[in-house]
C-alpha cells in the first residue's frame, strides 16, 4: 500500500514537493517505481549533503600557496633515489606479506567506455594488442604471477582477494564477463564486485532535479564514493561475515595488520598489489601510502600529493600560483613535484576506520553540469549550459586522516598510462597506451639480455625510426611459445616502430626473462606468452 500523502508531506518538508508534480499523469506502473525510488531516498541525508555541499560554490576561492608544504623527505622515497639492495628488501617484504595472504586489491572501475566510443565497461577494453587481453586480463594475470612468485619465494600460497567497484551500468556486464571467461585463472571466491552509490542531481537552489516525469536524475557518488559502498553493499565489505572469513583483511578478526591497494582500472601499465610499494609502505609505518610521478613541468595540469596546514592532501593545480608551481628545492626539482595517479595503499586497520568512523564526515566536491532536464511539458531536455550539480568525493580525500603517509614516486613510463579517450585525441588514447605497454616490454627485454633486429640484422635502438622497422618477421627459438605472426597489416610503422608485448603469466615485471631471452636476438612484432587459451569477448 503506498501512503501517497505521507510521501508528499514528507517531501514538501524538505522543499522537494515538485518531484510528484506529474503524478497524476502517470502510469500505475510508472506511479509505482517513482514512489518507491522516492520512499527509499533519505531525504535529511541528501539534502544534507546538498547545504553542505553548495557552500563551496559561494566561497572565495583563495590560493593554498603560503599554506602548503611538501611531503617530508624521509617520507617521500623514490624507486630512482634508492639503492638497488634496499628496492630489492621492499620487494622481499611485500612478497611475504603476499604470501602470508595479507594483500588485497579493491580496483575502481565504475567507467563506461563512452568516450572510447563503446558502451560497456572500460575493464573489457581490448586495446588492439598482439593478444587481444583487455585490461581486465591483464590485471588479473598480473595478480596470479604476483602469488605464483610469492609462493615459489616463501612456500607459501596466499590469494589476493579483488574487490571490484562498478556503477550500476558496468556491475553485470563485469560479473558475467569474468564468469564467462573462468576468472582469467582466478578463483572465483577471490572476486566480489560491488556497485558504487548514486546521489540525487540537485539545481543551484537546492531543487532535486527530475529528469522525466517519474525519474530523478542521479548521478555516481564519484571514485571516493568507495568507502561508503564497501560500509553499505551487500558485496563489499558491509557484509563483515565475508571480510572476517578472508585472511587477507585479519585486523577484523583481531590478527596481524593486512594491507589492500587501491588503483584505478584504466591504466594499462598498473602494477597490481605492487610488492616494492608494499615493502616500502611496510617499512615506514605507514597507515596510508600513495604512488606518484614526477611532475613533467611546472604547469601540469595535475594534482600533487602535500600538506596543507599540515594536513595530507591533493591539491590541483589550479589551486596554486604559477610561482610556487615553479618553486624548486637546492637539487633544482620542484618542490610540489608528487604527481598524483591514483594508486594507494591502506592498512586494513585504517581501511576499517574511514570506512566506519571517518566516511561520513568526508566533504563533497561540486561538478556543475549539463543535467537533463523535464520540462513543464513532460519532455525531457539537455541544457546547453550547466544547469545543476553533481556531488561526489575522491578516493584521496582520506590522506587527511593518516598519521603516516607515505609517497613512493615510481617512473612514469614504467607504470602510468592512462586510458581515457578514443583515439584521435591528443592524449591517453588506445594507441598510447598500446604504445607505452610495448616499449616498457622493450626495455624488460633488453634488461634482460635480449636483443632486436631491424630487417637488415642490426640492433634496434630503444626508440627506433620508422625506417628502422623490421620487414620480415623471425625469431629464434627460446623455451616457451614466441609468436612473430601478429597481423602486422593493421600496424602503421610510423606509430609503433616496436612492437613487443611479454604476458603478465611470463613476468611481473621484467623478473624471470634472463633464461628466456638472454644473448637470443629477435625482431618484431614479438608476443612472449603463456600458453594459449581461448577468450571470449
Amino acid at each position: 500500500m503506498m501512503d501517497v500523502v505521507g510521501l508528499r508531506q514528507r517531501l514538501e518538508g524538505h522543499g522537494q514537493g515538485h518531484l510528484m508534480a506529474f503524478w497524476d499523469t502517470l502510469t500505475k506502473p510508472q506511479q509505482k517505481q517513482l514512489y518507491q525510488d522516492l520512499n527509499e531516498l533519505n531525504l535529511e541525508e541528501v539534502c544534507g549533503f546538498y547545504q553542505r555541499t553548495v557552500h563551496s560554490l559561494n566561497e572565495e576561492h583563495t590560493k593554498l600557496d603560503e599554506r602548503m608544504q611538501p611531503i617530508p623527505a624521509n617520507m617521500h622515497g623514490s624507486v630512482t633515489r634508492t639503492p638497488l639492495e634496499k628496492i630489492t628488501n621492499y620487494e622481499e617484504a611485500g612478497l611475504r606479506e603476499v604470501s602470508e595472504g595479507g594483500v588485497g586489491v579493491l580496483l575502481l572501475a565504475g567507467g563506461q567506455g563512452t568516450r572510447l566510443g563503446v558502451d560497456y565497461p572500460k575493464g573489457m577494453y581490448n586495446v588492439k594488442l598482439p593478444s587481444d587481453k583487455t585490461l581486465y586480463q591483464l590485471q588479473a594475470e598480473r595478480l596470479l604471477r604476483l602469488q605464483k612468485l610469492a609462493k615459489d619465494k616463501f612456500g607459501k600460497c596466499g590469494d589476493i582477494p579483488w574487490y571490484i567497484m562498478t556503477s550500476e551500468h558496468t556491475k553485470e556486464p563485469t560479473i558475467d564477463f569474468f564468469a564467462r571467461n573462468h576468472y582469467f585463472g582466478l578463483e572465483k571466491e577471490n572476486l566480489v564486485v560491488f556497485e558504487q552509490g548514486m546521489l540525487p542531481c540537485f539545481t543551484f537552489d537546492g531543487k532535486i532535479i527530475l529528469e522525466g516525469p517519474s525519474k530523478i536524475a542521479r548521478a555516481p557518488d564519484g571514485n571516493g564514493g568507495l568507502y561508503r559502498a564497501l560500509r553499505v553493499s551487500h558485496g563489499g565489505f558491509g557484509v563483515r561475515g565475508e571480510v572476517r572469513r578472508r585472511t587477507c583483511w585479519r585486523t577484523w578478526s583481531g590478527g596481524a595488520s593486512g594491507t589492500s591497494m587501491c588503483t584505478v582500472v584504466d591504466n594499462i601499465l598498473v602494477k597490481m598489489a605492487d610488492p616494492i610499494f608494499v615493502g616500502y609502505c611496510l617499512s615506514k609505518g605507514a597507515d596510508c601510502g600513495a604512488k606518484v610521478v614526477e611532475k613533467a613541468f611546472p604547469t601540469e595540469a595535475v594534482g600533487v600529493v602535500c600538506k596543507v596546514d599540515g594536513i595530507h592532501q591533493v591539491v590541483e593545480y589550479s589551486e596554486i600560483t604559477l610561482k610556487t608551481a615553479q618553486k624548486r628545492n637546492p637539487d633544482g626539482r620542484l618542490t610540489f613535484s608528487a604527481g598524483n595517479i591514483c594508486n594507494h595503499y591502506f592498512t586494513t586497520e585504517f581501511l576499517k576506520k574511514v570506512v566506519f568512523d571517518y566516511e561520513t564526515s568526508m566533504s563533497h566536491h561540486v561538478a556543475k553540469k549539463k543535467i537533463p532536464t523535464v520540462t513543464a511539458e513532460g519532455k525531457t531536455v539537455k541544457p546547453d549550459k550547466p544547469n545543476g550539480i553533481k556531488m561526489e568525493k575522491f578516493v584521496f580525500d582520506v590522506f587527511q586522516f593518516s598519521n603516516t603517509l607515505a609517497v613512493w614516486e615510481v617512473i612514469r613510463e614504467d607504470e602510468f598510462a592512462p586510458l581515457k579517450n578514443g583515439d584521435g585525441a591528443e592524449k591517453d588514447t588506445p594507441t598510447t597506451c598500446r604504445h607505452a605497454l610495448f616499449s616498457l616490454h622493450q626495455r624488460y627485454l633488453l634488461n634482460a639480455g635480449g636483443t632486436l633486429l631491424d630487417s637488415e640484422g642490426e640492433p634496434l635502438p630503444l626508440i627506433p625510426s620508422p625506417a628502422a622497422a623490421p620487414k620480415c618477421p623471425t625469431s629464434e627459438n627460446a623455451n616457451m611459445e614466441f609468436n612473430n605472426n601478429y597481423d602486422r597489416k593493421e600496424l602503421r610503422w610510423d606509430e609503433c616502430p616496436v612492437v613487443v608485448e611479454i604476458s603478465p603469466l611470463v613476468s611481473y615485471a621484467g623478473e624471470g626473462l634472463d633464461k628466456l631471452v638472454g644473448n637470443k636476438k629477435f625482431t618484431c612484432p614479438l608476443a612472449i606468452n603463456e600458453p594459449a587459451r581461448k577468450i571470449e569477448v
